[in-house]
């Protein structure tokens, strides 16, 4: 490109600026928490918004069964496909599902409140924005008349809170959708290129119920859950913390017990306790391996404890994101335009939480994470009160990932 086309897409991108913050703040104000995972209106909402930017928009509503077996209630994924001519596909993803906004919020999470050049509400950063973001991007590659070949795809899904499986997963599984190159959510002061992959385990505990007057005649299942945790703390504090990853951005394996819940009554022997365990691996480590060593370890730790039985059930088990080749050029090439426009360099490294990148490396494509955003996870307040996005970072990571698609297109 001349530096003339370049500037006439960043011009574009300038001039619709109001237009993608008004399009950011009707997606931030119909809610799509999950759980409990009843996104299809929100999907219905954006698909309306897409049309009345001149997209055309495929529906793709995922079966009741599947979205059920997620733990959801309704999913529907958006795909918008702009074929410019022959050459590769590169798919741009973004997920619509939030988690729940919580307490301590200074405004409506669902008002997309702007003070100070900041808009506030659930989602806004995590990853409502590079809906936007992505969508204003192609319209800039449209308006710029550059002569390009191959194709542009927005996968715009519902389900990265529950794992992705019926999101990207499917997809690419149903083969609605086979991308050469893929770029997700993420921030815009650097560029993503490997991230943890996570298990996550229900472990049912089971003992006996006994009256509280005579807990001797019972088996006390939550006195057995409170050393299984003890064990797995001591896990987390001492073995994890010598596995290290060489990955920049990521430093160790880590371990959480998220959820518990058991016991019949104040003055019974609790017969039933299951715990939710979330155990963070980094690149390095094999899934299969994690997942062994952790039942291994669950089993052992219970059997000694005489009269309790153990229950181990996979919840999720993503797997970590490793750079592809072909994936050095996406970096390149955001690298070169981002350090331009964001005025700092933009590193390339890993973060220690998994997203749905990961299913599109999983099945063979080259995939970063970048978009609108500040310099991390923590900055954008993802996943708490306030989470809000610099209106200015949205508008100069749409003109990077312009540009970006202009260069990989490019005739």
């Amino acid at each position: 490109m001349t530096p003339d086309q370049q500037n006439n897409i960043r011009a574009y991108v300038d001039q619709q600026h109001a237009t993608q913050v008004e399009f950011l703040a009707e997606l931030v104000n119909v809610p799509s928490d999950n759980p409990p995972g009843d996104c299809a209106p929100h999907a219905r909402r954006s698909a309306e918004l897409l049309e009345k930017l001149g997209f055309t928009v495929e529906r793709h509503d995922v079966p009741d069964d599947l979205v059920k077996a997620n733990g959801m209630i309704s999913a529907t994924n958006l795909v918008i496909r702009r074929k410019f001519g022959p050459g590769p596909v590169v798919a741009l993803n973004a997920h619509g599902d939030v988690v729940p906004p919580g307490e301590g919020w200074s405004s409506d999470p669902y008002g997309a409140e702007i003070r100070n050049g900041v808009m506030y509400g659930r989602g806004v950063a995590v990853s409502k924005s590079d809906f936007a973001t992505y969508a204003f991007a192609l319209k800039a590659l449209e308006e710029s008349g550059l002569p390009l070949s191959g194709t542009v795809e927005l996968h715009l899904t519902y389900d990265e809170e529950a794992g992705g499986q019926i999101g990207p997963g499917w997809l690419l599984e149903q083969g609605i959708s086979k991308p050469d190159l893929a770029i997700s959510a993420g921030f815009s002061y650097n560029i993503v290129v490997a991230h943890n992959g996570c298990l996550h385990l229900e472990v049912r505990i089971e003992g006996r119920s006994a009256h509280a007057a005579r807990p001797d005649t019972g088996v006390d299942a939550l006195r057995a859950a409170n050393k299984l945790l003890t064990a797995l703390y001591a896990l987390n504090d001492t073995e994890f913390k010598t596995i290290k990853s060489k990955v920049e951005g990521i430093d160790h394996p880590s371990l959480v017990v998220g959820l518990i819940s058991g016991g019949i009554n104040t003055n019974v022997v609790p017969d039933v306790v299951t715990l939710r365990i979330d155990r963070r691996m980094v690149p390095e480590e094999n899934p299969e391996q994690v997942e062994r060593d952790m039942s291994g370890f669950i089993e052992k730790a219970c059997s000694e404890m005489p009269g309790i039985r153990v229950n181990i059930r996979r919840i999720l088990l993503a797997r970590p994101l490793t750079p592809l080749a072909g994936s050095e050029k996406m970096v390149q090439v955001i690298q070169r335009y981002g350090r331009e426009i964001m005025g700092e360099e933009v590193p390339a490294n890993g973060v220690p939480l998994y997203t749905d990148a990961r299913l599109y490396s999983a099945a063979g494509v080259p995939t970063i994470l970048y978009g609108a955003g500040p310099h991390s996870l923590l900055d954008a307040n993802g996943h708490r009160a306030d989470e809000k996005l610099v209106l200015e970072d949205l508008r100069k990571a749409t003109q990077v990932v312009a540009l970006t698609l202009a260069d990989l297109l490019s005739a």
